[in-house]
Order: C-alpha cells, then structure tokens, then sequence
C-alpha cells in the first residue's frame, strides 16, 4: 500500500449552507469493517491523509495493513464493549463500514447484524466520546420509513434513523454501485468478478450513471471532510459523496 500522505488535501468550497460540526485537523479516528471493501477503501484515505493523527481499527480478524499510525485491536464480541473502554476513549471520529449482505438471512438475523450490532458500537463510543462524530454506510435505496415491502431496506431505515438520534453530529453514507480503487478488493469472489468486468466500463457508468456510481476512494475522502468540516445535510446519497471527493 503506497502512502499519498505527502499530498495536500484540501477542504471542499460548499454552496449548500454552512457546515454544521466542525473539529481541529490531528483526528483520532476508528474504522469498523475494514476488512471489507468499503472499510478497507476508507483506511487507505485515513492513511493517506496527513490531517489524521491516529487509526484505530476494530474487528474479529485482522486487516493486513501495517502502518506508523494504524493501531489494530482485535475483538471479537462486537456487541459488548465493557473490556476494552479505555481503548475507544479519545476518539474523534467512527467510520463505521461494516456490513452484511441480506441474502439468505432472515429479517432477525439481518437485523441482529446490521441494527442490533452498529447501534451497540454506537452506544458505546459516544457514551465515551460525546462529541464524536460517527459516519454510518448505509445504502441507496434505504428505507427510513421503516414500512417498505423490501426487508434489508426497512432495517437499514431503522438503523438510520437510531444512528442520527443519537448523535449530536452523525452522518449517514448512502452509496449505490461502488468501483474499488487503489488495490482494494472484494472479500467474495462474486464481487470481484463483477468489478474486474465492470472496471473498464466505469468510465463510461460514472459518466452516465453519476447518481448511483461512486468509488472507495471518493467514500473515504468524504467521510474524512464530513468528519473534519461537518455538512449541512445528515444524509449524503451518491452526488453528495462524489461532489466531496471531487473538491479535495
């Protein structure tokens, strides 16, 4: 993994009202998932950023990444946190990309694994961080009516919404189709036949499709800007991340 750090990001010019949570730059951030796609595409741009002083990365197995700033804790129990309190204090921001697929499950499991699970990790950083700023992937299509004829977008819904209550500042990522970039790859092997395809097109679908196609590069970097300059809308769809990632 090659660091860009040397390079100077800057904060994006906004003509949508002023941000609305705003924190110093040396952020001490933790990313959930990063094992994943996602969370993987948003520690290269952690990493790379030279406005972040400090990565923590929690989960059950391991990333693979080493790094000056990356500090791994490997936790399995992902829905209690009371044995590791002191290590989740100081934390600035929580970029939390972890996720499952629905396919398979039934709406309690998905629900168990998408709610019950980012809210227990929520509950936890902000009882201890109350000014921390969590950034939640969701995804296109959600449904935060909760009320919808499609499961995994009632309990995404769901989750939204608890997400935002409880924060003073959260942010929720609602990405369509994601190309991964800078040698991120899928975890399954469907996926990643989909992107070796589809990579020589995406040119040509973030030309046509602007609102639903984005990247892990352009996720990562608005969550870092979301998370440092704050934004005046809580939930950012595709055009939103995309218009972030353009200006940095």
């Amino acid at each position: 993994m090659k660091t860009q750090a040397e390079q100077v990001i800057h904060s994006p010019t906004r003509n949508n009202g002023p941000s609305v949570h705003t924190i110093d730059p040396n952020m001490n951030a933790v990313i959930f998932g990063a094992t994943g796609m996602v969370g993987a595409g948003v520690l290269v741009e952690c990493l790379d950023d030279p406005r972040i002083k400090s990565v923590l990365v929690i989960g059950r197995n391991s990333c693979s990444v080493t790094h000056p700033k990356l500090r791994e804790l490997l936790h399995q129990d992902l829905f209690d946190y009371s044995d590791i309190r002191d290590d989740l204090r100081n934390l600035d921001a929580c970029f939390f990309c972890l996720g499952t697929s629905s396919v398979g499950k039934s709406e309690a499991d998905y629900r168990r694994i998408t709610f019950d699970l980012t809210i227990a990790a929520a509950n936890s950083l902000i009882n201890l961080n109350p000014s921390l700023t969590f950034c939640y992937v969701s995804g296109e299509g959600t449904d935060r009516t909760e009320q919808g004829r499609i499961m995994w977008a009632r309990v995404k819904g769901r989750t939204e919404n608890r997400v935002l209550d409880m924060a003073e500042s959260a942010y929720v990522f609602r990405p369509g189709y994601i190309q991964p970039f800078k040698g991120v790859r899928s975890r399954f092997r469907a996926y990643r036949l989909m992107h070796s395809v589809l990579d020589p097109f995406y040119p040509l679908l973030n030309r046509i499709l602007p609102k639903h196609v984005t990247t892990t590069e352009n996720i990562g970097r608005a969550m870092i800007e979301v998370a440092l300059e704050g934004y005046s809308n809580t939930i950012l769809e595709n055009r939103d991340i995309n218009s972030f990632a353009a200006a940095t």
